[in-house]
């Protein structure tokens, strides 16, 4: 599965230079790539010798991720589901089966911003399977493949002897890159506890999870990247102790057609991509699975809207609005807590 690396906004800044030179024998910092972005892992305390194993472990699993849940790959388990069409229930694993369930809770709760059935809207636009368009879509066609959106056109089905998909539109097609970068998050973490290992800070794309200490003994410090393509500046850190954080945004991922800007984020109920001023949302929460789906709920539901989420569902929220030539931050109070202190002991600033 390609997914688009939405923003790289959560960086590991700090995370080297939070370390003095006896702690930088012990990191190891591991990486690769998978679902068309980078995964990376730093860890302290590892006995090098394992490096290797651990590595491939890594991959081995990840690949499994991507060849479960992609829309690029014809055989996956997710591309079979989409190909098929008719009404019979479908075999899925019980991974896939929470996925799907979790996506379409928190669709329900952003009144379907967060949708997982608009592959088809996806793939029009040019950012899934689809190359890009030569020229803007018509109303025709976006009206045509809106037909075959609608959470409510698909169900998760559990029983002690198994689990299925079933579509009640024969047509719809399903992309689960708003979830795959938060759910791969959270399986590698798994995987490296597994390993009894602690501490220890795991990405994939713009999802991140961390648990434990850097080499410092302090908790983990994450930037959040100041939302524009022209330099790479932090606009604030947290700091992160077993939860996960996820953004979504508009400002990287984007192309050129017919001398309008296109965003990745497509809105559910227009057909279109995304036009506001919100062009970041930043969700903590206890998985990377659950932040990766809110953010792009929020990102879809615009600032406004998305600060009465919030706050509604007292979610730890980060949003940043472009407004004029400055950027505008706001942030709820649950997600104030998780701020980190600066140099005069005060929290950041906005």
């Amino acid at each position: 599965m390609r997914y688009w690396n939405i923003l790289l906004l959560l960086t590991l800044i700090g995370v080297m230079s939070a370390c003095d030179k006896q702690s930088m024998s012990q990191v190891m910092v591991l990486q690769g790539k998978v679902m068309g972005t980078v995964w990376r892992v730093v860890l302290f305390g590892v006995d090098s010798v394992h490096k290797k194993a651990l590595q491939q472990a890594i991959q081995r699993q990840l690949d499994a991720d991507d060849h479960m849940l992609s829309t690029w790959k014809p055989d996956s388990l997710l591309s079979r589901f989409n190909s098929y069409q008719g009404y019979a229930m479908q075999p899925i694993s019980a991974d896939m089966a929470d996925i799907v369930t979790k996506a379409l809770r928190i669709g329900a709760k952003t009144k379907g911003a967060m949708d997982i059935t608009i592959g088809r809207l996806v793939n029009l636009w040019g950012f899934g399977s689809v190359k890009q368009p030569v020229h803007m879509p018509t109303d025709a066609e976006i009206t045509l493949v809106k037909t075959q959106t609608g959470l409510q056109h698909l169900r998760v089905i559990q029983t002690v002897a198994g689990q299925w998909l079933q579509k009640k539109n024969p047509g719809l097609y399903v992309d689960l890159s708003t979830m795959g970068e938060g759910y791969a998050t959270d399986h590698l973490a798994r995987l490296i506890e597994r390993q009894g290992i602690n501490n220890y800070l795991v990405s994939v794309g713009g999802a991140l999870f961390s648990r434990g200490h850097n080499g410092k003994g302090k908790s983990w410090r994450i930037a959040i990247q100041k939302p524009t393509d022209n330099e790479n500046t932090a606009q604030t850190y947290v700091n992160l102790q077993g939860y996960g954080i996820s953004t979504s945004g508009s400002y990287r991922n984007y192309y050129e057609l017919d001398g309008r800007r296109i965003s990745h984020i497509i809105d559910p109920a227009t057909g279109w991509p995304i036009k506001h001023k919100l062009v970041s949302a930043t969700v903590i929460a206890t998985t990377a699975l659950e932040a990766d789906g809110w953010d792009t709920g929020l990102m879809v539901l615009g600032s406004e809207k998305a600060k009465e989420l919030a706050l509604e569902q007292q979610l730890a929220v980060y949003l940043i609005s472009k407004e004029k030539d400055k950027f505008v931050s706001w942030m709820s109070p649950q997600f104030l807590i998780f701020l980190t202190k600066g140099k005069n002991g005060n929290r950041d600033n906005f």
